[in-house]
């Protein structure tokens, strides 16, 4: 019984041998960093509704144009949320390896697609798309690897460089989102500016008032967004600063 009890407590040594250092507790933390892509995920998302927000300021001339975008906005944004879920996966497949029992990694690669495409237009270039794959390859990678510190290390100098890469696509793309929100804020609160002037204060008492309401709501949701943008680069910023701390102290090979 005491030979017993002595294997059993050696193997829960050894097994929890990788989160007992402190620099695994510092990639646990960067693991949980995670949800801090979820401003990115937002914004994403706001950004392929754009059409749906516009066309009730639109002029009937550029409706079918705009429809066409759309069109080609949607499929985009398919691929654009798999960045966020790539590079999500792999910080929590890290968290994983270091001893956090929180992260399912197999809900994790479920969400994450085959393969995305680039979109030259907007940003999302190959060596995106490349890197993308690189991160679920390592996110893969993981679900079967041992919780060892070896591990952490050997999967993190391999993403040293897909993640700057998938960071620099998700910056590429804040800024496409950033002056698409820009062009649709000069659509709708010109439109507005432009319209309320010519309302009849007595005859058109209800309809200004809509109108107004509706301007300084558009206003407001406006500096929000402005808001969300700054956030979410940040957030970026501080994943890029934190994932580089951890590559600086990686031990020699």
């Amino acid at each position: 019984m005491n030979r017993l009890c002595l294997i059993l407590g050696l193997l829960l040594l050894l097994t929890g041998c990788a989160s007992s250092t402190p620099r695994m507790a510092e990639v646990r933390a960067f693991a949980a960093d995670a949800p801090k892509l979820g401003a990115y995920h937002e914004l994403t998302e706001r950004y392929r509704h754009t059409y749906q927000r516009q066309q009730p300021f639109m002029y009937p001339a550029a409706d079918a144009r705009e429809q066409q975008l759309d069109a080609r906005r949607q499929q985009a944004c398919d691929d654009f949320v798999q960045l966020q879920y790539g590079l999500q996966a792999y910080m929590q497949a890290l968290g994983k390896l270091a001893g956090d029992r929180r992260y399912d990694l197999a809900d994790q690669l479920k969400s994450i697609r085959t393969g995305i495409k680039a979109w030259p237009d907007t940003g999302l270039e190959d060596r995106h798309v490349n890197a993308y794959a690189g991160l679920a390859r390592l996110a893969a990678r993981a679900f079967t690897a041992p919780l060892q510190e070896d591990t952490v290390n050997a999967i993190m100098r391999e993403g040293r460089q897909p993640v700057q890469e998938v960071l620099d696509a998700m910056r590429t793309l804040l800024r496409l989102y950033s002056k698409s929100s820009d062009n649709e804020e000069d659509l709708v609160i010109g439109m507005l500016e432009s319209e309320i002037p010519f309302l009849d204060a007595s005859r058109d008492r209800l309809l200004l008032a809509l109108a107004r309401s509706t301007q300084q709501a558009k206003q407001a949701e406006f500096r929000l967004i402005g808001l969300r943008f700054t956030l979410a680069r940040k957030n970026l910023d501080l994943i890029e600063q934190r994932h580089r701390a951890l590559l600086d102290r990686l031990p020699a090979q």
